[in-house]
């Protein structure tokens, strides 16, 4: 069988969630909360920071421009989401379109998205938990040990933390999840209008000159870093098998989620440019001689310790921005609150990335991709522990050891791939299969879904270069694995096209044998 024909129809993926699916349980409500829930975190908390180093100012304007690639991306997730309510994303969805080469490679490309990512808001939450226990208690955690090798230490060990107390919680069961998660929403939101009703009254529109010190090039570097803010509403899709109704609810979720948190972003970075004293403050570091200095790098980390001996901080330097600019202006107290909201909430953003890509991972070996025993289901929690297991392992490593920007620059640039798979999946299916069923509908599809992968193709060369070959070394992995074990044991390629693995009640009576 070829293998662009490789192709499971979408009947016998919706057979399969039937057959052997996860329990449904999560409603419209739930899934908004779980798609806030993943979106506002380690973008508006932490990365502003690296976004001020990038573009200074002009950081609003790379909001909007990631903001607008993210809402026709929505879109066209929103129709597929309804018409495959299932387990995996834009794998399974691209499996059904494009064929089982590029399914494999955009679900191994996810990995970057969800599991790196989850590892980048492990180290986001890191800094917010060491500067509230610096500033509230007088506890100062030692910098070997609270940093990765860049940040002048020899292991995060908080970010360790937080990644298995999450693998623990996911082990638990989704409702469970979705319930703490939703609490977490709650703080996030107080904390996040809070800051807006302290730092927008008092923000100064001068300090938005220069708007773009770096030009447009430094803007749409910081789009793509700052697009990391926005990715996770795509997690929503993924919940899809849990979903009661999922034909109304998965849209519901998917653009109600990203409508709400956009607002807030535009918002929060304007006060966060604005609102000190200081005409520099949001402007970008440089070295003594005037050269711009790289985000993550340990030049721009000795600079703001220099910085820091003369009584200046930068929002480029710290590792808990919103914060720190509340304490800039005289609100020490909330500031901190705003700390332990950060603090409490953004852990809630690690469980939805971990929770996204178990369920791709899932889908994966449930379509023989990936080891039949990564698809067990646990008897008693329902959920599929084993690959959560793992998944936790790669989360803690990655979050022990790599700066916070690096992580979410490697996570986009998988997350950009899949964007774009999804977009050319909708156009495609629409030519292929018109007369099905699409309870939501991409307006002006051959519109949108173009503009969607313009977009990605745009933010992904605004990168920086090793985040641009990252997932070129990561999909060259992928096809070694792919060619040497998935190819064979792919039930698709089988002739098994509706079977779940690890369940001989379901599956064919006859089936080709597998190849060596």
């Amino acid at each position: 069988m070829n293998l662009f024909e490789r192709v499971k129809p979408l009947d016998a993926i919706l057979a399969t969630a039937e057959k052997k699916g996860l329990q449904r349980s999560l409603g419209a409500f739930q899934l908004t909360m779980l798609g806030i829930g993943a979106v506002i975190g380690t973008g508006i908390f932490v990365l502003t920071s690296e976004a001020a180093q990038k573009a200074g100012p002009g950081m609003l304007l790379s909001f909007i421009l990631a903001g607008a690639v993210c809402a026709v991306a929505a879109l066209c997730y929103a129709e597929l989401a309804s018409m495959v309510p299932v387990a995996g994303s834009a794998y399974t969805y691209t499996y059904a379109v494009m064929g089982e080469l590029l399914a494999w490679t955009v679900g191994w490309a996810l990995v970057l998205e969800y599991a790196i990512g989850a590892s980048a808001v492990a180290v986001g939450w890191s800094g917010y938990f060491a500067g509230f226990l610096q500033n509230t208690f007088g506890v100062a955690i030692p910098a070997a040990l609270a940093n990765g090798p860049s940040g002048g230490g020899v292991i995060n060990l908080p970010a360790v933390v937080i990644a298995m107390l999450v693998t623990w919680l996911l082990v638990v069961g989704t409702t469970e999840s979705a319930r703490v998660n939703a609490v977490l929403v709650v703080i996030k939101i107080v904390a996040l209008t809070l800051f807006c009703i302290l730092a927008v009254p008092v923000m100064n529109t001068a300090h938005f000159t220069p708007l773009l010190p770096t030009g447009v090039t430094g803007m749409a570097g910081a789009a793509a870093s700052i697009f990391f803010a926005y990715v996770g509403f795509d997690a929503v899709s993924t919940a899809a098998e849990e979903t009661r109704n999922p034909q109304r609810n998965v849209p519901i979720g998917l653009i109600g989620s990203l409508l709400i948190c956009t607002v807030f972003y535009l918002v929060v970075a304007s006060g966060a440019i604005g609102a000190t004293s200081d005409p520099t403050f949001a402007q970008p570091v440089r070295d003594a001689a005037g050269t711009l200095l790289d985000p993550g790098s340990t030049a721009l980390t000795q600079r703001c310790t220099e910085l820091a001996g003369m009584g200046h901080e930068p929002l480029s330097c710290s590792h808990e921005a919103l914060a720190h600019v509340l304490r800039s202006i005289g609100w020490t107290r909330v500031g901190n609150l705003i700390g332990l909201a950060a603090f409490l909430a953004l852990p809630s953003v690690v469980l939805m990335m971990m929770f996204g890509q178990i369920r791709v991972f899932f889908a994966m070996a449930r379509d023989g991709l990936l080891p039949a025993r990564l698809a067990s289901v646990h008897p008693r929690f329902h959920t599929p522990h084993v690959m959560t297991i793992v998944t936790g392992v790669v989360v803690t490593l990655a979050a022990a050891f790599l700066p916070v920007g690096k992580l979410a620059d490697y996570s986009n640039a998988g997350t950009l791939f899949a964007f774009g798979m999804v977009a050319a999946s909708v156009m495609t299916l629409r030519r292929s299969d018109p007369s099905r069923h699409r309870p939501f509908r991409t307006p002006a599809v051959f519109v949108v879904a173009p503009l969607a992968i313009l977009g990605c193709i745009y933010l992904y060369f605004s990168l920086s270069l090793t985040a641009m070959l990252v997932p070129l070394g990561w999909g060259a992995i992928g096809l070694l694995i792919y060619f040497t074990y998935s190819r064979s044991r792919s039930y698709v390629g089988r002739g098994i096209s509706d079977a779940v693995p690890g369940d001989p009640n379901i599956q064919p009576e006859v089936a080709r044998p597998l190849r060596g």
